[in-house]
C-alpha cells in the first residue's frame, strides 16, 4: 500500500523534502559520516560517498514501493541541511526516525519536524499505528519523541543490536502516539 505522501513540507523553521541523489554529499558531511550521530541508528556509519549514494538510491526505490518515504531536513531560509526524516511503511503501520548533525542538536528542530510529520500522517485514513524506538540510552530522542506528543508504550530488555555500538543487544524503548491522535481525524 503506498501513502500519498507530499515530496515537500514546511514547517515554520524547516523544509522537508523527499530525498533526491543530489543531496548524497550534504548528507554525508552532515551525519552520516559521523560516529556521534549515528550511534543509535540502525544502519551502518558511512565510510564513503558511496555508502551514501547506495543509500539513496535504496530510498528513492522505497518510495516508489510505498514502503519508505525519506526526506531531508532543512532550515527553510538558508536551505542548509540539517538532517533526515524517515517514514516506514508496514502496510499503515509507520515507524517514524529522524537524524540531525551535531551543529544542529539541542535546537528543537527534530522535535519541530516530528511534530509537522505526524501532523501530516494523521490525515491519512491508512494509517493505523504511528510508533518509533530508542536505545534506552539515547535520553535526547526520548525527549524529542514525547515532547512530539508520543507515549512510552514499552521497555524492551535486549531488543535491538545496534550496528554502530558492536552488534550487542541494547535495551530499548518503544513510543507509540495514543489512540486519541487517531480519533482527532
Amino acid at each position: 500500500m503506498t501513502l500519498n505522501l507530499p515530496e515537500k513540507i514546511e514547517t515554520q523553521r524547516l523544509l522537508l523534502q523527499r530525498l533526491r541523489y543530489e543531496d548524497a554529499e550534504e548528507i554525508f558531511y552532515t551525519y552520516a559520516s559521523k560516529t556521534e550521530p549515528t550511534r543509535y541508528v540502525s544502519w551502518p556509519t558511512h565510510q564513503t560517498i558511496r555508502d551514501t549514494r547506495a543509500f539513496l538510491k535504496s530510498a528513492i526505490l522505497g518510495w516508489q514501493a510505498g514502503i519508505d518515504y525519506s526526506y531531508s531536513i532543512r532550515e527553510r531560509n538558508s536551505q542548509r541541511y540539517v538532517g533526515g526524516l524517515g517514514v516506514l511503511n508496514d502496510e499503515g503501520k509507520i515507524q517514524l526516525g529522524y537524524i540531525l548533525g551535531p551543529l544542529h542538536w539541542g535546537k528543537g528542530l527534530a522535535t519541530e519536524a516530528c511534530i509537522k510529520m505526524t501532523e501530516v500522517l494523521k490525515t491519512v485514513p491508512a494509517i493505523y499505528r504511528i510508533g518509533s524506538f530508542v536505545d534506552a540510552e539515547n535520553t535526547a530522542s526520548s525527549r524529542v519523541l514525547l515532547k512530539a506528543g508520543f507515549e512510552e508504550e514499552a521497555r524492551l530488555e535486549k531488543w535491538f543490536k545496534f550496528v554502530n555500538q558492536g552488534n550487542q543487544p541494547k535495551d530499548c524503548i518503544l513510543y507509540k502516539l495514543p489512540e486519541s491522535f487517531f480519533r482527532r481525524r
